[in-house]
């Protein structure tokens, strides 16, 4: 094995390939993406160079702040479920005392495997102000909440991020769970043994030894959320009016519907900045307390 990892050249060759793959899939088009930013440009045209004004007009984009924020209310939404109660129900399923965990598993990751457009089909059914499943819930219960969760201003974007933390929460779900069967079962025995409940060795053991899992998955959430398009576009289309634009909703809308690429590249750019900053603040923040 060693000779084959001291040879160089070998490894370069095997590498080669994925590396190429990589560059041209990935690594181009981001560096197009950057070079196209600088420039007005409808897309077929050779485009004109502006320097910096696509980035200075994003910055006066009054829909840049309402797509931070979204995409702020989408990340939190997505950390709270996903991992809150992801973490929850991976040590639950965890526990060889409980009955029935393995279609637990399974129940908790179908939602993952089913199409986005049928998700939000289904979840549009659940969230119809006349006929949906919770407003009558709520008329059944003699509880005076009634909304049209879609066309509020207000909620329909934690609604929207809902929907996608019910379908994705298995994925995550699935990494939380093998991060607690990761942890060695001799230091739960141990923690036992000293006299501390199953809930507090979790606490103060499982937890803190899935450090890398939950690096990983925060960064999953909040990229994910500031990324958010498909629910939005599916379900209410960015509105009522702009109230659900994203990121992505707006890149989407500049390049395809005004023909405006320089500047959505320009937004792209933002994007890719954002999603390096939270990655790398994250595992600056994780490597601190790992230190």
């Amino acid at each position: 094995m060693r000779q084959y990892l001291g040879n160089k050249t070998a490894i370069i060759l095997f590498l080669a390939p994925a590396l190429l793959l990589y560059s041209v899939i990935v690594f181009y088009p981001i560096l197009q993406t950057f070079y196209r930013s600088f420039f007005e440009w409808d897309g077929v045209s050779a485009g004109t160079f502006i320097a910096f004004k696509n980035f200075i007009d994003l910055m006066e984009d009054p829909l840049l702040f309402t797509s931070l924020k979204n995409g702020g209310i989408f990340a939190l939404v997505l950390m709270v479920f996903q991992i809150g109660l992801g973490t929850i129900l991976a040590l639950i399923c965890a526990d060889a005392t409980v009955k029935g965990r393995k279609i637990l598993k399974t129940a908790y990751f179908i939602p993952v495997v089913l199409s986005v457009t049928v998700v939000c089909q289904l979840w549009l059914a659940i969230y119809d102000p006349e006929n949906g499943l919770i407003n009558k819930i709520l008329q059944t219960l003699g509880v005076s909440y009634q909304q049209d969760w879609l066309n509020s201003p207000t909620k329909s974007i934690i609604a929207i991020a809902f929907v996608n933390a019910w379908q994705y929460m298995g994925f995550q779900f699935s990494l939380l769970y093998a991060g607690v069967k990761s942890v060695p079962e001799s230091y739960m025995e141990a923690a036992r043994i000293d006299g501390a409940s199953k809930w507090k060795a979790h606490l103060f053991i499982t937890i803190p030894l899935m450090t890398e899992t939950f690096k990983f998955c925060l960064v999953v959430c909040l990229t994910a959320g500031i990324g958010a398009f498909v629910q939005m576009l599916i379900m209410t289309n960015g509105g009522p009016g702009t109230t659900n634009y994203t990121l992505t909703f707006m890149i989407m809308r500049n390049a395809f519907g005004a023909n405006q690429y320089g500047y959505a590249c320009a937004i792209s750019v933002l994007l890719i900045v954002i999603s390096l900053i939270i990655t790398v603040v994250i595992n600056k923040f994780f490597s601190r307390d790992n230190s």
